[in-house]
């Protein structure tokens, strides 16, 4: 069987020039990255166009280590789309070196569904990630020297500070450290450390600006610390807030690039979604619907983390509505979610994928309690059985529920007709009204358990006295009527990443709630969230190479 690497490389990937003007992109109104990629400029964002075009969400049940394929799903889906005559392209996330080299892969979807050149956007792309990386990293610079600064300090208490410095890797080492040792002239010794770039704060506020202005707005927002006497430190105070939204002006801009059938696609921005709101900008949402008549994006994770923070945090901040919400499963993963053992999918195990369709069940009450029309999209391998899809199938239809069977990977766009349908279906027939699930002026607590209840089934929270604390210092600084991203694991609707499944009745503990203002929303975290991963035993990166003649291997 060919790698994923192997099929992009024998697609016919045209010069991008021929795939702006498809979309009416005259060559000079492109930031060209070589041949194949481009930046568009944020002026051809036409809001009278978004209010005509159809907005599709990708979201999926609770990951599982045996993969569901969202990310392929979106795409094959928009081949799909286009081979029914519509005018659709996909808007995506950017990749992570992290999960790179380390164990995921790269986000470029699969099979005979990829967005091109594949090498190009998984390796650092037209620099995004470094462009916020360096933001993020100029902040604590700044932040470091005032601390120094005996004519112009601030009077910052450093006990008091958060931000971290970020890079875009796995590295373990860097989780917790002490900065400033060697002498006076090194700065001021204090805890410090690095999160993975896709955690920054700084990726969430460029996915979430409107314009260069609302992101120069935020940067200045973000909230550092206090002083000494008890008052608030922001990014604006230490003037930051200009130099910072220098380093990000390029990467404000949605990048544009093509899938292997040669429609339209654009990748922007990569915040994770078990920590941040995990969606791509609403700069490249709105973008791709000034351009198409059909845009399919996708969110991180499950329906539970990226789906309901795209849908009460992005949407809102954005004024956007989808029109579907498309639910992506697998076979296998139903069944691990039933119990079975994550070497012994191949083979046929009705019981365990009928225990383990409680958690795609879930995923669709969730859906309908924002009043979105859900589809299933079944994404298939070759040894689910007859008898297996019938199933699944089966109780789709008993919940009233349109599902499809999805073959995008092997065949591409063909593969992927069905799905199609069922979405064009849903969104033509949609009588439902989109509408967030918790009102942002009430109070933090109730948004919380709103999420917990509502999305997870806990039938309550349990908050530590460091988040009652927490709360407290928010309503100090008057931020109560931001949003709630809640920082949970991906695997499960609780806390404990081994309780896999449908959880119903269980607590959801909070043991403290960050600040981040800049981004405009606040973080409740649930357990233990690690925002700098390690690498793996064996990290990917053992098997990658590259050649004298510049031939990348071992790339997924």
């Amino acid at each position: 069987m060919k790698t994923d690497l192997e099929i992009a490389r024998e697609a016919n990937i045209r010069p991008i020039v021929q795939i702006a003007e498809k979309l009416g992109i005259p060559a000079d109104e492109l930031d060209m990255y070589g041949r194949h990629k481009a930046k568009l400029p944020l002026s051809l964002i036409d809001e009278e166009k978004i209010k005509r075009s159809n907005l599709i969400l990708v979201s999926a049940i609770s990951p599982t280590p045996a993969g569901e394929g969202k990310t392929t799903t979106s795409v094959g889906l928009v081949e799909g789309l286009n081979l029914m005559g519509k005018k659709a392209m996909a808007v995506l996330r950017e990749p992570s070196l992290g999960p790179v080299f380390g164990m995921k892969g790269g986000a470029t979807g699969g099979g005979y569904s990829q967005v091109i050149p594949m090498e190009d956007i998984n390796l650092h792309f037209t620099g995004d990630f470094s462009a916020i990386e360096k933001a993020n990293n100029l902040l604590a610079a700044l932040i470091d020297n005032n601390l120094q600064s005996k004519k112009y300090s601030l009077n910052l208490d450093a006990r008091t500070i958060s931000w971290k410095r970020v890079m875009d890797m796995n590295d373990r080492s860097l989780r917790k450290m002490v900065i400033g040792l060697g002498g006076t002239a090194n700065g001021i010794p204090r805890e410090a450390g690095f999160d993975i770039t896709a955690a920054s704060e700084v990726m969430a506020i460029l996915c979430l600006s409107n314009n260069l202005s609302d992101l120069k707005r935020k940067l200045g927002n973000i909230f550092i610390g206090f002083t000494y006497d008890g008052n608030p430190i922001y990014a604006r105070d230490l003037k930051a807030e200009g130099a910072m939204a220098l380093l990000l002006k390029d990467a404000m801009r949605p990048n544009l690039v093509q899938t292997m059938e040669g429609n339209p696609a654009i990748i922007h921005g990569g915040p994770f979604a078990n920590i941040a709101q995990g969606t791509n900008t609403i700069v490249a949402t709105k973008m791709g619907m000034s351009l198409s008549d059909w845009v399919v994006t996708e969110a991180g994770f499950g329906f539970d983390l990226g789906g309901e923070k795209f849908l009460d945090i992005k949407c809102k901040y954005a004024g956007l509505a989808p029109k579907a919400v498309v639910l992506v499963t697998t076979v296998r993963a139903l069944k691990y979610h039933g119990g079975a053992n994550v070497k012994e999918l191949q083979g046929e195990d009705l019981k365990a994928l009928e225990t383990g369709f409680h958690n795609l069940e879930k995923h669709i009450e969730n859906a309908h309690s924002f009043g979105i029309t859900p589809v299933v999209a079944i994404n298939h391998f070759v040894y689910d059985t007859d008898a297996e899809l019938k199933l699944l199938l089966d109780k789709c239809k008993a919940m009233g529920v349109h599902a499809a069977i999805s073959k995008h990977w092997a065949e591409g766009g063909k593969g992927a007709l069905a799905l199609a349908e069922e979405v064009i279906r849903a969104t033509e027939h949609n009588i439902a009204t989109f509408k967030p699930i918790y009102d942002w002026e009430w109070s933090i607590e109730k948004k919380i358990e709103t999420v917990a209840q509502k999305i997870y089934g806990a039938a309550g929270i349990e908050l530590s006295p460091k988040a009652h604390a927490d709360i407290k210092k928010i309503q100090k600084l008057g931020l109560q009527g931001l949003p709630v991203c809640i920082a949970k694991t991906q695997y499960s609707f609780t806390e404990d990443p081994t309780k896999v499944g449908r959880s119903d009745g269980f607590y959801l503990g909070i043991r403290e709630i960050e600040i981040a203002a800049g981004a405009g929303f606040v973080v409740p975290i649930a357990g233990e969230m690690m925002r700098m991963p390690g690498l793996p035993a064996i990290p990917a990166a053992e098997g990658m190479d590259i050649d004298e003649n510049g031939r990348i291997t071992g790339l997924s």
